[in-house]
């Protein structure tokens, strides 16, 4: 079984993410940093010139400017103008996040970029030992500068998960939406998600045995019990899928239009078609009737 992210948003949803581990982070890091000291040789061989001319403190000058602006500037600029991916990332899949889930910012790249030139990689970092050791530490792969940005490393080309896809019953929809999901333990979660995706493997008594002591544990966490009539797989379905909808929410894009809310049949209320407007056309104006031709087989008046 694939362990399961332990990335959770401030309404305590469990992301479904895989961190990107230390092999991973290690090959895109190792192609950006042949990018930096390509444009960095670049840089100092135009630098040369200047000093040619013999001004040597202003080519010194331009030299440490240089290089804090490439090897700061860099991930600083690619990750805040691509939403967390520096070119290496792009080529390997990955993304840096907020611990929350949501997208970084200029102050979580410019810390990252900070940290990693002075206490991870290069100043203080004995050429990459700090961060290897940090991130063999770290339970999500996480390096230094993760830590004092609130930052993580994801990989966003994942293969398919095995586990099954939970859908939400059209019965409990609308009455799902009404939950206040943000006092489910998210160990609980993760043993409901466990018990739906092998409910194929268990036998029907056990399955409903299980199902049963599980509604119970949720139904005593978040204050709503199962509905009449509603068996417990159901009940579990309609939790997981309403803590899936809120994440997607969360995680979409600002400029994206809302969702529009779901309700059952019972509850939706039926619209009218809108039909085009029938022309109203005027009626003909009336011509006098033309005399009848007098029957000349008709006897006089």
């Amino acid at each position: 079984m694939e362990q399961e992210s332990e990335l959770v948003t401030g309404e305590a949803v469990v992301l479904d993410v895989r961190a990107a581990k230390l092999a991973s982070r290690g090959l895109a890091m190792m192609l950006d940093v042949a990018l930096q000291l390509i444009t960095l040789f670049v840089a100092m061989l135009i630098l040369s010139q200047i000093a040619a001319f013999g001004d040597e403190a202003l080519a010194l000058t331009l030299s440490l400017v240089t290089l804090v602006l490439i090897m700061v500037g860099y991930p600083v600029i690619f990750e805040t103008l691509s939403r967390g991916r520096t070119l290496g990332k792009m080529a390997l899949g990955l993304r840096v996040v907020r611990t929350d889930g949501g997208p970084v910012r200029f102050r979580h790249a410019l810390v990252r970029g900070l940290a990693g030139f002075f206490i991870d990689f290069w100043a203080l970092g004995l050429l990459g030992v700090v961060a290897v050791v940090t991130s063999l530490l770290s339970t999500n792969g996480r390096r230094v500068g993760d830590y004092l940005a609130g930052t993580l490393v994801i990989r966003e080309r994942m293969p398919a998960s095995r586990t099954p896809y939970v859908g939400m019953p059209p019965q409990l929809a609308y009455w799902a939406s009404q939950l206040d999901l943000t006092r489910l333990p998210n160990d609980l979660a993760l043993a409901v998600r466990q018990y739906l995706s092998r409910t194929s493997e268990l036998r029907p008594e056990a399955v409903e045995a299980l199902g049963y002591g599980l509604a119970q544990q949720v139904a005593a966490a978040i204050g709503a019990p199962m509905p009449p009539g509603v068996p417990s797989w159901a009940y579990l379905s309609a939790v997981l899928a309403e803590r899936r909808r809120r994440d997607q929410v969360k995680l979409r894009p600002q400029y994206a239009p809302p969702p529009q809310p779901r309700y059952p049949p019972q509850y939706a209320q039926p619209v009218a078609p809108v039909t085009a407007p029938v022309p109203v056309t005027q009626p003909a104006p009336e011509t006098p009737a033309e005399p009848l031709a007098e029957n000349p087989f008709a006897p006089p008046g």
